[in-house]
């Protein structure tokens, strides 16, 4: 090898003082073992090892569910707000939430009062479990000055239509005698509603400006409906699926007679077991794709435009990702500017390769030898670092080689493939 190939050879991995490299790290969390700002650390201490004098700016990423709030508040700024709440049984949780820096808007996530984490495997049963403390979590803010909510429906353990959280908010469900009922709503009381009352609902609620953050299509009811499609992940056996779904047909025929009109088949009602549903119907709610706001709401757009190599990632990337999954979403940003994109996962199933189409320029699992699930989860965070180094040291081969004038004149200036 010539000297002056040896030198460019030394330059591959580490840029030039005068031209560093603009990374963003923008991952999701990795369910179970890593939350997105934990990813987001692991992801640059690993490519720092590749580009110590690289320029980086951290965006952890969420779509709606399980971290949204932390995701939000990193980039945004603002408070965490604590209040214990009713849990998915009904028995005290800690929930947090978030209220932004402007003070008049707060960003929720059903997971942190009403998930599916919260309730023991052997406990699970969407016939009763309730969304009071998410209402409860709505309640708050509004007392706080939120006038706008970002409410995030991912990773609920419930069924209930939204009835706990309307609860909570001042709606009152009548039965066949004409009794309130007292009981906080669940997936068993549905069908024993016959009236809704809105007289006492929170004003504030009505008119705030909600937007709820779901990539869940689906309508209230039927086969494609909240209980069928997801009840058995929360606990629902085939019989319990169809009571519920028996239920919630109930309980919209009532809600539809009391605000005027029939939400159960808008795309989207059937979203956290029926919450989208209530938010419809209750207020001025509308839905919009959780990746499309936390991108907005981080400014991802305008950091995208200066960055050279964007990356991403998530537990598992497959044929789902390119539904609106954080993966998906920072890909599309990112192809608005011509930047390439790489996706570290947890592992890589069937259909992953949709991503190329939509802008992912690579994809790699994290696991870099066999090992059980136990053991990825467990070095998560290392597995992630090795896999980002290796990653920004091929990415940097290319860029260096194209600089030098080594390789294919067809190599691409700003990716460096």
């Amino acid at each position: 090898m010539s000297g002056n190939a040896e030198q460019e050879q030394g330059k591959t991995f580490h840029p030039d003082q005068t031209d560093p490299l603009r990374i963003i790290v923008a991952p999701d969390s990795f369910k179970g073992s890593l939350s997105s700002v934990e990813a987001a650390r692991a992801i640059e201490a690993g490519l720092r090892r590749a580009a110590p004098e690289a320029s980086v700016t951290a965006v952890p990423m969420a779509d709606g569910g399980e971290g949204t709030v932390e995701a939000v508040l990193a980039a945004a700024g603002g408070e965490l707000r604590r209040l214990t709440v009713a849990g998915p049984l009904g028995e005290p949780v800690e929930a947090a939430y978030g209220l932004l820096p402007d003070g008049e808007t707060a960003v929720i996530e059903t997971a942190s009062a009403s998930g599916l984490p919260l309730v023991p495997p052997e406990r699970r049963d969407p016939l009763a479990t309730t969304t009071y403390g998410t209402g409860q979590l709505i309640f708050d803010a509004l007392e706080q000055g939120a006038k706008r909510l970002y409410i995030g429906l991912g990773g609920s353990a419930t069924n209930d239509g939204g009835m706990g959280l309307a609860q909570a908010l001042g709606v009152r469900f009548l039965d066949a005698a004409g009794h309130a009922i007292a009981e906080k709503g669940c997936g068993a009381l549905l069908r024993r509603v016959e009236r809704v009352d809105l007289t006492a609902l929170d004003p504030r609620f009505a008119s705030a400006e909600i937007v709820v953050l779901s990539d869940v299509t689906n309508p209230l009811c039927g086969p494609e409906g909240a209980s069928f499609v997801y009840g058995p992940q929360k606990g629902a056996s085939p019989e319990t699926a169809a009571l519920l779904d028996q239920g919630l047909a109930h309980y919209a025929s009532r809600m539809a007679a009391a605000v005027g009109r029939d939400v159960s088949g808008v795309p989207g009602a059937g979203a956290a077991g029926g919450i989208g549903a209530a938010l419809i119907a209750f207020s001025r709610a509308r839905m919009r794709r959780g990746i499309e706001v936390i991108l907005e709401l981080a400014r991802f757009g305008e950091a995208a435009a200066l960055a050279d190599l964007i990356i991403t990632g998530e537990g598992r990337t497959d044929a789902q990702t390119a539904y609106g999954k954080v993966p998906a979403g920072i890909a599309e940003a990112a192809s608005r500017h011509g930047v390439p994109v790489i996706c570290l996962s947890g592992g890589l199933g069937e259909g992953a390769n949709r991503l190329y189409r939509l802008g992912v320029t690579a994809l790699f699992s994290i696991a870099n030898r066999p090992m059980t699930l136990e053991e990825a989860m467990r070095d998560s965070a290392e597995l992630l670092a090795e896999a980002a180094e290796n990653a920004v040291r091929l990415f940097l081969a290319g860029r260096s080689a194209r600089k030098s004038g080594f390789g294919s004149a067809g190599i691409d200036a700003k990716t460096g493939v």
